[in-house]
């Protein structure tokens, strides 16, 4: 039977869902196959929890793995006839279902919000013990001092020890921030000796968005944009005339209005779209009051939500004020902040050993995209987004910085990209904006852009000009040590991305070509395919570069490199000008690196099918379980990533430019969100092996200047 963990309340309001998806992020990375089990939920259909909805999604569960198991109606209709078995019966029935198809299984309690929280404990503890499950205790310390969280600690340790529980781990959430120190020192260490972790309350997570407050109080959308993951930092009744209104008006707050007071909703709407006034999360008119259809025609444009609800202000107030915020929402935002949370508050490391797991067996593409992050935040980097101009790039900063993945600054005018991340719902706070034009260090970087680039007869003046481009200044980041890497290319064409890092970042000693990557996610192994974006038709000491380099890149992901040299014939079997070619540089890498376990000439299906490797090249250490592939130019190689990703369902994550001194990677036009957030993620990992001495050559008489524009910026 697979493995239990029982994340339950041990007080009402926990907020044990975060440390639920935080386990369940943990141990995604960790276990081969996951499941998720809540036994009792909330509504009328148990398929269609929101919690269960959330964690399929996200670790791509299928309904094999990820379940509900009673309704909170039929529990109680059960415990009111004293048929506390048949619950128990069903639940381990369900779990033990699960387990067929899973390495190790979630299960999450009930909230002990029922009328009578001592019978949901006992239910907890019952039901842990049946699914022979260990116990993640969640206690809430909102509204608690130290002492009393530290006490509520020690009565759950003494509790669960009386219902016989096998107790994992005790987790304090939701404390005032300003009490965790105290709330860690005040804890008494258990019979185990592991630590206690507790975690802040967050605004990020407490705050409710726009589409949490719509359905809470089931109004509709009459007007604006339809975003509905905006949070709602605030709640504003305007009773006062517009003048006295626009004192009190903040970024992010939901506005009630009367739906007859036009003046207060044109007022909300030119407030949007002036730099210098708020721009409210959303407007709810009240009353069921329509407002002349000019009106409508205004708040149309609105880049916020405009909501119309039939009951009067205070009331309407009153309920928004109630509505709660919770994670399984699913807003992206809010779980990225979740996750953040967790990576920091939560030795993973301790955790996962507490637990004992199997050995990992596959490496599934929602894993590998996982342990990334959680790589790049290990060692954290410094990253620069030059377009801040883009709202892709806005948002995935936002995503990148509420998981704690990197540090980051944004490069633009600064008070255009706050405009339009306010109108967008963005929130840039803890990150650096800076603007080219008028930063301190475009002087610095323009002299050393003509230091660099006088034998191109640039000078001072020239070099000014150049570093007002975004592409140039923040390369220029890279190349002196302000920032650790630079992601950009989702406005911008891949030349102009990487064109500066050509002319004075340079490639490594050894290397004399910059190449690409593209990481193929495959259902249960990673590939590396390359080069499929930079070099259209490299001669046979370039193409032994990339593959040289791709074995690294491919080693510094977790992927141990078998290269295979593509062509259209295996071994000896063809001649031609094209496979002579692949022959002569599968020689070049194999005088340059005898360590290297790499094949060629070799076929696709000779270098991924062990059946057909048997026939056409027996004994080989490649054939049939390659990992790298070296495609023989970029027409096979864009094409072949393009056709297998198609067809089989693959992730392409990429590409990944490999060969420079620095990371420097290029975004595709037509790039997500999340295309940008793995992207940078990549970078950071690719910066954390940037040696030391790497950095003090490039900084070198500019070394003081330019780490204190690291400060600055």
């Amino acid at each position: 039977m697979a493995k239990g963990i029982y994340v339950s309340a041990t007080t009402p309001g926990s907020g044990k869902s975060l440390i639920a998806l935080g386990l369940a992020d943990t141990l995604h990375r960790h276990a081969d196959r996951i499941g998720f089990f809540k036994p009792v939920v909330h509504g009328n259909d148990a398929a269609a929890d929101p919690m269960v909805a959330l964690m399929k999604a996200r670790f791509d569960l299928d309904d094999q793995r990820c379940r509900g198991g009673l309704t909170f109606a039929e529990v109680r209709g059960l415990l009111a006839e004293g048929n506390r078995a048949e619950i128990d019966a069903r639940c381990v029935e369900i779990f033990a279902e699960m387990s067929r198809h899973c390495d190790v299984v979630i299960v999450e309690g009930t909230d002990l919000t029922g009328q009578d929280a001592a019978v949901e404990f006992d239910l907890n503890a019952r039901l842990a013990n049946n699914l022979a499950a260990s116990i993640v205790a969640v206690v809430g310390a909102k509204g608690r001092t130290v002492a009393e969280a530290a006490d509520a600690v020690e009565v759950a340790r003494k509790e669960l020890a009386a219902e016989r529980c096998s107790l994992l781990a005790i987790m304090v959430n939701r404390a005032d921030p300003e009490d965790v120190d105290g709330i860690i020192a005040a804890v008494k260490p258990g019979a185990s000796g592991r630590p206690v972790y507790v975690f802040p309350e967050l605004e990020d997570i407490a705050r409710p968005t726009t589409g949490e407050v719509a359905s809470a109080l089931g109004i509709r959308q009459v007007a604006g944009r339809q975003d509905m993951e905006r949070d709602v930092h605030s709640i504003k009744v305007a009773a006062m005339n517009v003048a006295n209104f626009l004192h009190v008006l903040d970024d992010g707050a939901l506005v009630i209005v009367p739906g007859d007071r036009a003046d207060v909703m044109v007022a909300c709407l030119a407030s949007s779209f002036s730099p210098e006034f708020p721009v409210p999360s959303a407007l709810i008119l009240t009353g069921g009051l329509a407002p002349d259809p000019n009106i409508y025609s205004l708040l149309a444009q609105a880049p916020f939500p405009v909501f119309a609800a039939p009951d009067d202000t205070y009331t309407t107030a009153k309920r928004v004020s109630e509505v709660r915020s919770e994670i399984w929402s699913g807003h992206r935002r809010k779980v990225a902040s979740a996750v953040g949370l967790w990576a920091k508050r939560v030795d993973e490391a301790e955790l996962v050993e507490r637990l004992h797991l199997p050995r990992l067996e596959r490496m599934t593409p929602l894993r590998f995209l996982h342990d990334l992050i959680e790589r790049a935040r290990l060692q954290r980097r410094h990253i620069v987004l030059p377009e801040g101009n883009d709202v892709r790039i806005l948002r995935a900063a936002e995503i990148l910085h509420r998981r704690d993945v990197c540090d980051l600054t944004i490069l633009g005018n600064e008070s255009a990209v706050r405009e339009l991340a306010s109108t967008q719902g963005i929130d840039l706070s803890g990150m650096s904006i800076v603007d080219p034009a008028t930063s301190e260090l475009r002087q610095q970087f323009a002299q050393k852009y003509a230091e660099l680039r006088a034998h191109k007869g640039v000078d001072l003046a020239r070099a000014l000009e150049v570093m007002l481009d975004g592409s140039y200044f923040g390369t220029m980041m890279v190349q002196l040590g302000v920032v650790d890497g630079m992601v950009s290319g989702a406005a911008h064409t891949t030349a102009h991305t990487i064109r500066p890092a050509l002319e004075f970042v340079k490639t490594r000693d050894g290397v004399k070509i910059v190449s690409s990557v593209f990481l193929m996610l495959m259902p249960d192994r990673v590939l590396v395919y390359g080069d499929c974006a930079v070099n259209p038709d490299p001669n046979a000491e370039q193409l032994a570069d990339i593959a040289l380099a791709s074995a690294e890149t491919a080693a510094q992901f977790g992927v141990e490199p078998r290269v295979a040299m593509l062509s259209y014939s295996t071994g000896g079997s063809g001649t031609g000008e094209a496979v002579d070619k692949v022959r002569q540089a599968t020689e070049v890498v194999k005088d340059r690196r005898p360590d290297l376990a790499v094949e060629g000439p070799i076929q696709y299906d000779a270098a991924v099918d062990a059946a057909i490797a048997q026939s056409k090249m027996p004994g080989s250490s490649v054939a049939g379980q390659a990992t790298v592939f070296i495609f023989p130019d970029l027409n096979t190689g864009n094409n072949t990533y393009k056709a297998v990703q198609q067809s089989s369902g693959a992730v392409a994550v990429g590409p990944v430019l490999q060969g420079l001194r620095k990371p420097v990677n290029d975004l595709s036009r037509g790039c997500t969100v999340e295309d940008i957030v793995n992207t940078v993620a990549i970078t950071a990992v690719q910066a954390q092996s940037v040696t030391d001495s790497a950095s003090a050559e490039a900084l070198d008489s500019d070394a003081q200047p330019a780490q204190a524009g690291r400060a600055g910026a």
